[in-house]
């Protein structure tokens, strides 16, 4: 399948680009756009009874290993509701969505958690008050009041210093796609929709342009 010049120069998606690369190459452009978060997604998980849970996350990396495979990487703590959602069931879904660029990416894929190297030098990274807060924060647990949780903070603090380690229940969690959707907007609603789907790492991407 080909797209035809008028659909790359409008919607700037070239079937055959390796979808990680084209997703980064979008996420950059929103990065010049966007005000607030444009690595934003909203992250879909189910429950034990089959009960979908949606939540805004920050998406961290989009990973791309040059034969065509690739991986999406966000962190969290293991003992909140959507880490439990997502061990339980080892698959979820996200869309990422640029209101400036009328624009968005579908994701459904496989988990796997990163909670190595890569998930220490992330947490490194992070600013000293949001590594202390990983520790203080029994995420989706309920909280007493701000005070209460501040306090945690000043706990952790002190038992931590100003170089804590990541803690043993926060890390990463890499999606691993087997379909990607990319939307483009189009005029009088008549949109732009392609989808890579493959059944895992070792098929080639099959695309197919669908009705908006």
């Amino acid at each position: 399948m080909t797209t035809s010049d008028s659909d790359a120069s409008r919607t700037g998606i070239f079937v055959g680009d390796d979808p990680f690369a084209l997703a980064q190459r979008w996420l950059t452009e929103a990065e010049a756009s966007e005000p607030n978060d444009p690595n934003a997604i909203a992250l879909s998980t189910v429950d034990s009874d089959g009960l979908p849970n949606v939540r805004m996350v920050l998406l961290k990396e989009i990973e791309q290993f040059g034969d065509g495979t690739g991986a999406f990487v966000f962190y969290t703590n293991y003992r909140s509701a959507k880490a439990r959602e997502i061990e339980a069931a080892g698959k979820a879904a996200f869309v990422m969505h640029w209101k400036s660029l009328r624009r968005q990416i579908r994701v459904r894929g496989l988990v796997a958690r990163e909670d190595g190297p890569q998930a220490d030098a992330y947490y490194a990274s992070r600013s000293l008050q949001s590594r202390l807060g990983a520790w203080a924060s029994q995420q989706s647990q309920p909280l007493a009041s701000r005070g209460a949780l501040m306090a945690d903070v000043a706990k952790m603090s002190l038992r931590h210093g100003t170089n804590p380690p990541r803690p043993p229940y926060w890390g990463g969690f890499r999606i691993t796609p087997v379909e990607i959707e990319f939307w483009a907007d189009g005029a009088f609603r008549l949109h732009d929709r392609f989808r890579f789907t493959r059944l895992n790492d070792a098929e080639p991407w099959v695309v197919s342009r669908l009705n908006p």
